[in-house]
């Protein structure tokens, strides 16, 4: 199995051509730790204008937990993506599956989160990954997450 040469930290502009996703809905801003068919760490960077806020909720923004942990599923698509040296073209991921998802602590403007995903095990066409989502050190979210590969 080769190693990819991957130069940290990778960008939005890098991300964009290893996800599908887009506005509003890619959550995964950085990456700053790779190791591949073990482990990554992404960066979202929660902004005020996140377009999600108005509504959840007027004048108390959280972040919905459900985001959290699409994060940490962009973020395992990343560790396959990048571990396999391929690019998004043809290829889509689905959630399939979230098992012991925790929340801890709310996630609001001005949160740097730090997401954290090991995969656990590759079963044909579909990854397991183990997701904790951090804000300055302490977990705000985790879950195991089972993603399958379809073509696109």
């Amino acid at each position: 199995m080769d190693m990819p040469n991957v130069q940290l930290p990778i960008d939005v502009i890098a991300i964009q051509r290893l996800l599908p996703h887009r506005y509003p809905f890619l959550l995964v801003d950085r990456v700053v730790e790779f190791e591949a068919y073990k482990r990554i760490v992404g960066i979202k960077n929660v902004s005020v204008n996140e377009p999600f806020f108005p509504g959840h909720f007027p004048g108390h923004p959280v972040m919905p937990g459900v985001l959290v942990i699409e994060a940490l599923a962009q973020a395992g698509g990343l560790l396959t993506q990048l571990s396999q040296g391929t690019d998004a073209d043809g290829k889509l991921f689905y959630l399939v599956k979230i098992d012991n998802a925790k929340f801890t602590r709310m996630v609001v403007p001005g949160d740097r989160l730090e997401l954290v995903v090991e995969l656990k095990r590759n079963i044909r066409n579909m990854a397991l990954y183990h997701g904790s989502a951090r804000v300055d050190g302490e977990q705000v979210a985790c879950a195991e997450v089972l993603c399958a590969e379809v073509a696109g």
